[in-house]
């Protein structure tokens, strides 16, 4: 099996790559960042603070999520729900941030994400794909841009979804977010000593796949 690691910052355009690249190479795509968001959405339901690592492992057995592929894209269940659209707030993004590090939600996760590269070739993004969850992925990148082209690039993703959000507020998020994942003791975000690093602040969506086929001599 085939594993391609995406790495990056909070709206890097890891999933739209990542998506992307999947449906041209007829890969799955696995979106982790969407398990996170779904533990932290239950998290909230139970009036429980995703900081909470004590209480948010409690809450862990009565957790069952499933991911269900289908030609539109992956689809998140939580219990059964389907919450693909409910975890797609920037306060999910958040508490999908909280959540994810504590060391009983990460080990819950990594198990069920490694299952799915032994069986499948894939495409998956995160955080901490290429460092932890599949150190031995044959290709890792760590895709980044500048926190402004990540603001602007998040805001038309929230207005495609007909919400309007603030950017000044949003960019706030997003270096916030940007500093707890980075500095939390729990995986970190970095790029693997192996990672490529591509910086896609000027870059089209179109370049950087082009770049990553090359890598691979699917070019």
């Amino acid at each position: 099996m085939i594993a391609i690691a995406i790495d990056g910052p909070s709206a890097a355009g890891k999933s739209t790559l990542a998506k992307r690249l999947a449906k041209e190479l007829g890969y799955i795509y696995v979106d982790t960042g969407a398990l996170y968001r779904a533990i932290g959405l239950h998290a909230v339901r139970q009036g429980v603070s995703p900081a909470d690592a004590e209480r948010v492992a409690a809450l862990l057995p009565h957790v069952r999520l499933s991911v269900d592929y289908s030609p539109e894209g992956q689809r998140v269940l939580l219990n059964g729900e389907d919450v693909s659209q409910a975890i797609r707030s920037p306060e999910m993004g958040m508490a999908a941030s909280a959540v994810s590090a504590h060391p009983a939600v990460r080990a819950f996760l990594l198990e069920q994400q490694r299952d799915m590269a032994r069986h499948s070739n894939l495409v998956m993004d995160g955080r901490d794909i290429g460092t932890v969850v599949l150190p031995d992925a044959q290709y890792k990148i760590f895709l980044t841009a500048t926190p402004e082209a990540r603001t602007h690039r998040r805001m038309r993703d929230h207005q495609a979804r007909g919400e309007q959000v603030d950017y000044e507020s949003l960019l706030r998020d997003i270096l916030k977010r940007d500093e707890q994942d980075t500095n939390r003791p729990i995986a970190p975000l970095r790029p693997a000593e192996d990672a490529v690093i591509i910086d896609s602040t000027h870059l089209t969506l179109d370049e950087v796949v082009k770049t990553i086929k090359a890598l691979m001599g699917r070019a």
